[in-house]
């Protein structure tokens, strides 16, 4: 997620910087990418949205094998976080099963507002399994779509389109860790900490003159009667899902290996609190794929997935990632080439290399940011020298609930996004480009498909002190996180 209202998000010249780019891929040695966790868990879903797209119901079921023994199932329920509930939305679970056997699901607010639903659903097991031992959860749900929802989940009357960001339960499952329970935070930003898991399919049924922007690779339609069609989409890894339905317009092209679809409200900034035509084009957003997506193949690697699906949500100001789907606002000219940078390198810091968005938000928000400086020429805009004592709230490597308490989104740009791709662009300088990313390249294709914690960005520069000092000069392995 990237804040375009902050003064450092002026784009000063966008051009993707080949020779530069070119000089870092040379020295980046081959290293082979980590494969999926064989026991990942598998999820097969389904969303059945509204006539007027205020709500859905779902139902989902998750194979999951354990690495360690478990007495229960924890899902989080991120639509009842503060600033989704504030703007109208909620989910709530209706039924549960585990193995076929119906349970009682336990719920705590974990940092939902007072009445609202909580974000943390358990389901006991009928008894303790072993690692390695195979649990099928089935769960039943509702959603509410806040209208005109500036969150990531909402859905617009006059535009008749509705947007669903991480509507499905997420498993809250680490590898060597076991449950997160972490509460939700009450500012903007991404909290989720999840293993990839195999979609084995989402199926969203909706009126047949809806279109559905999707997730992963479509698989096919069906019709599911009463004039609804239900279409369906698989992905082989990922944390979380994001869809979009009703009256957009979806453009495709293909950029290298992928199939780019780019979905755009038929009724303009419908819904947006001033109507009009939209200020970007959907020509204007595959402009920006097309020049930012290679040149981030080639710092950072292949793309990880076959499809991805862009939504514009003119109701949002900004940009948020999901695995495989990118939410945009209807951000101006100026902008634009610098969210899509930001975005889409989301593809490679969180979606392929996971963290825990709570406890270490530097991990995908520092990287993601350097990545975007980096391809889209804003380099200058990110200089250790403009962080001295007071410019910052706090250590980079602090967690979400010390920038919550500290004064919100504003600080967690300053102290994790600029300080955190300062502080980079600091040990790339000291170092050489060719060494520091050729580090980071190592470290995506060493921890893909992982959820990744400070201490394996400490491997990954080991041999790269001079990196190190300054990361832990501005605070990046802080001991709060325990990563």
């Amino acid at each position: 997620m990237i804040d375009l209202t902050r003064r450092r998000r002026a784009l000063v010249g966008v051009a993707v910087v080949l020779a530069v780019l070119g000089g870092c891929a040379a020295g980046v040695p081959q290293v082979e990418r980590a494969a999926p966790w064989p026991q990942r868990p598998v999820v097969d879903a389904s969303l059945d949205l509204a006539p007027d797209l205020s709500s859905a119901t779902g139902r989902q079921t998750v194979r999951f094998t354990p690495d360690a023994r478990i007495c229960e199932l924890v899902f989080r329920l991120w639509t009842n976080r503060p600033t989704i509930v504030s703007d109208g939305g909620s989910s709530r679970v209706t039924d549960a099963s585990v193995d076929g056997t119906p349970v009682t699901p336990r719920t705590e607010q974990a940092g939902a507002p007072d009445g609202a639903p909580g974000t943390l659903v358990e389901l006991p097991l009928p008894s303790c399994v072993d690692a390695g031992t195979t649990v099928t959860a089935q769960l039943g749900f509702t959603l509410t779509l806040g209208e005109d929802s500036t969150e990531r989940i909402g859905h617009s009357p006059s535009a008749g389109t509705a947007w669903l960001g991480s509507p499905l339960p997420v498993l809250d499952w680490v590898r060597g860790r076991g449950w997160v329970r972490t509460p939700a935070v009450r500012m903007s930003g991404e909290t989720v900490v999840a293993e990839d898991y195999r979609l084995a399919s989402l199926a969203v049924t909706a009126a047949a003159d809806q279109q559905v922007v999707g997730v992963g690779t479509a698989t096919g339609t069906r019709d599911a009667g009463g004039g609804r069609l239900t279409r369906t989409f698989a992905a082989d890894a990922v944390r979380d899902v994001a869809v979009a339905v009703g009256a957009y317009e979806v453009t495709e092209s293909t950029v290298g290996a992928t199939r780019v679809h780019v979905a755009l409200p038929t009724a303009g900034r419908a819904g947006a609190r001033r109507g009009g035509e939209l200020r970007g084009s959907a020509q204007d957003w595959q402009g920006e794929v097309a020049r930012f997506l290679p040149a981030l193949e080639r710092l950072l690697g292949p793309y990880p997935y076959p499809d991805l699906w862009l939504t514009v949500v003119p109701t949002q100001s900004d940009g948020v990632e999901f695995p495989t789907h990118l939410q945009f606002g209807d951000v101006d000219d100026a902008t634009r080439p610098s969210l899509a940078a930001h975005e889409i390198a989301h593809s490679w810091f969180y979606a392929l290399v996971g963290n825990d968005q709570a406890r270490d938000p530097w991990l995908d928000e520092a990287f993601t940011t350097w990545a975007q400086a980096l391809v889209a020429d804003q380099r200058d805009l990110y200089r250790i020298g403009s962080f001295g004592p007071g410019d910052v709230a706090g250590p980079i490597g602090a967690p979400m609930s010390f920038w919550d308490s500290r004064g919100g989104f504003t600080d967690l740009v300053d102290g994790v996004y600029d300080q955190g791709a300062a502080a980079l662009f600091a040990g790339r300088d000291a170092v050489g480009a060719q060494r520091f990313d050729a580090a980071v390249r190592a470290y995506v294709e060493a921890n893909a498909h992982r959820v990744a914690a400070p201490a394996d960005v400490e491997r990954a520069f080991a041999d790269l002190p001079q990196v190190l000092d300054v990361l832990r000069e501005h605070g990046a392995f802080d001991p709060r996180t325990g990563g």
